[in-house]
């Protein structure tokens, strides 16, 4: 067995005992840990690395479970056994929360699956497979050409479906204190990241009535657009494309609004709307292909309030 697949099999044992156990505190666990360490044969220099993965998955509980309650929506968390439940639990936190450099999303949903290969039931690694390729997917499959085709090989072109998408960096002007801050409009996904209201351009629409439109609709706030901050383009899953694939080409731009208080509609992935401080933004967990225009919008606030 791998190391580091072996190291990730004593982390599954302490998160099963820690499911019947919950009151199990995290010095108990890590107790737990270097047993079942020793039991399995693995390398002492991998135990920074469970101790890292066993932490975070702990830290992060409450929203890995909130994703496996959204990504498979058929299947009650506890009616789900204990062993793939706590399979979904080790992958989540690395498909979410590891250092991609060190752990490619394809390793992190290839690495669960064999786990629940190994202990689950015959239908398991369906199951395990089923829900991280439903989070993989929602991401924009992150990495998805990593270690694909060799160097020098000819790569096939097909004509791809693209699906235009409309966005904005949502502002508002709020006196507090005698002064003026600048606030920003974000919303939440379930894999926890803050990110920006986005949704289609509908056939024939204008960028700026669909942005007000999706505005609108998901926060509940009527906006003025202003300037247009960037482009970004991904691969996504269509099972009615050509190849089962369909690039995604998203305009965003920056929409001013009234501070009022946000009416989030809770469908499409997302769990929470806030306002936020510019001074507070820079400590939010963004996509890294929303963090650049998030950073554009912040410059040109900044330029408009020098002039």
């Amino acid at each position: 067995m791998a190391n580091r697949h072996l190291a990730r099999s004593v982390v599954l044992q302490v998160l099963f005992e820690r499911d019947s156990s919950p009151s199990m505190s995290i010095d108990e666990s890590f107790g737990r840990l270097a047993d079942y360490s020793k039991e399995f044969g693995a390398r002492e220099s991998d135990l920074p690395f469970m101790k890292t993965l066993l932490q975070t998955a702990v830290a992060k509980q409450k929203e890995i479970d909130e994703v496996i309650v959204r990504a498979a929506p058929e299947w009650p968390i506890e009616k789900i056994a204990a062993i793939d439940r706590n399979i979904l639990r080790l992958g989540l936190t690395e498909l979410l929360y590891a250092d991609r450099a060190q752990v490619p999303a394809k390793v992190a949903i290839n690495e669960a699956i064999e786990l629940a290969k190994s202990f689950g039931s015959s239908s398991s690694g369906r199951f395990v497979n089923g829900v991280l390729g439903a989070v993989y997917i929602e991401l924009g499959e992150p990495g998805k050409n990593e270690g694909g085709a060799r160097k020098g090989e000819p790569q096939k072109q097909g004509k791809m479906p693209v699906e235009e998408l409309i966005g904005a960096v949502v502002y508002a002007r709020e006196s507090r204190a005698q002064s003026e801050e600048v606030y920003l409009a974000l919303v939440h996904d379930i894999f926890g990241h803050w990110t920006l209201s986005k949704g289609k351009l509908q056939p024939g629409e204008k960028h700026g009535d669909g942005v007000r439109r999706k505005v609108k609709e998901e926060i509940g706030l009527d906006v003025e657009v202003e300037d247009q901050l960037g482009e970004n383009e991904y691969i996504a899953n269509d099972s009615k494309a050509t190849g089962g694939k369909k690039k995604r080409h998203a305009t965003y731009f920056l929409a001013r609004a009234t501070f009022a208080d946000l009416q989030l509609k809770k469908e499409g992935g997302l769990d929470d709307a806030q306002w936020f401080p510019l001074a507070s933004v820079g400590d939010l967990n963004f996509y890294d292909d929303i963090l650049p225009v998030v950073t554009r919008a912040i410059n040109i606030l900044a330029q408009k309030d020098r002039k």
